[in-house]
């Protein structure tokens, strides 16, 4: 541990994995914890926050769980309530919550439309709205938000890369609002990282995406959540409004349909 997260505190949302493995939350949480922060595990399964939590307490780092569905304005505010009442403030907020639709646009039903964004762009705007206060008071903070190459390439999951690309625009909006409080905004766009999310894809995809990009290599939660640990700390105290593309380099191709995914072009 390098400290470089020494004395914040932290809040990360979707902190458990919704499965056997690693996801996005959970590496980042344990990687803000090895780097020195106080981190609350946020999670709407109670279960899934408590085993991060006991991650990092196992490897001697300091964490608490706390349940909460960040789709709703007053258990945002409530867990950002616990974080300050448990360790006096709120440095850096996490916005990793977010769910999958493989749909193109006319299988899209409007139900799930809603879903999606209220799950993978709502919540950011309810938790950020909720945190900010709280990292005034301390003089500033880093927000970072995940988004996703989807948002940056043509693609069929409609309802999906609509939500991640709205994440990109609402980042770039509060970064300039919120830049002249000391408080900065950034997102993330993974590629195709392997996680418990995309699971069920099975084997035959799994190798079809990491053979797509440059690098050929498969990307895990831990290469996003180093991404999330520069943006959040002070080494990034002059990055603002910025998306880290974190992908293999697959943004730079042209090969969209080799992911085993649904694309305009074909599965």
């Amino acid at each position: 541990m390098s400290g470089r997260l020494s004395g914040k505190i932290a809040i990360v949302t979707g902190a458990g994995s919704r499965g056997p493995g690693l996801g996005n939350g959970k590496a980042t949480a344990l990687l803000f914890a090895r780097e020195g922060a106080k981190v609350l595990c946020a999670d709407q399964m109670k279960e899934r926050a408590e085993e991060t939590v006991g991650l990092i307490r196992g490897a001697g780092g300091e964490a608490f769980a706390f349940t909460a569905d960040v789709t709703r304005a007053a258990e945002c505010r409530a867990m950002v309530k616990i974080a300050v009442e448990r360790w006096g403030g709120l440095d850096i907020l996490h916005n990793n919550v977010g769910i999958e639709s493989r749909k193109d646009l006319l299988e899209t039903p409007e139900d799930e439309w809603d879903r999606v964004m209220a799950v993978d762009l709502k919540s950011m705007f309810l938790a950020t709205q909720a945190a900010v206060p709280a990292m005034l008071s301390r003089g500033g903070g880093a927000v970072v938000c995940v988004s996703s190459i989807a948002a940056l390439r043509g693609h069929g999951r409609t309802a999906y890369a609509t939500a991640k690309a709205g994440v990109i625009g609402f980042v770039r909006s509060i970064a300039v609002q919120l830049g002249p409080k000391a408080i900065r905004v950034n997102a993330i766009a993974p590629g195709p990282v392997w996680t418990p999310m995309v699971e069920d894809l099975g084997p035959d995809a799994r190798e079809r995406r990491r053979r797509a990009s440059p690098l050929g290599t498969e990307g895990t939660g831990w290469d996003v959540a180093w991404g999330a640990v520069y943006l959040a700390s002070d080494e990034a105290r002059w990055v603002t409004g910025q998306t880290l593309i974190i992908d293999a380099g697959l943004t730079l191709t042209t090969r969209e349909g080799s992911l085993g995914l649904p694309s305009p072009g074909g599965p």
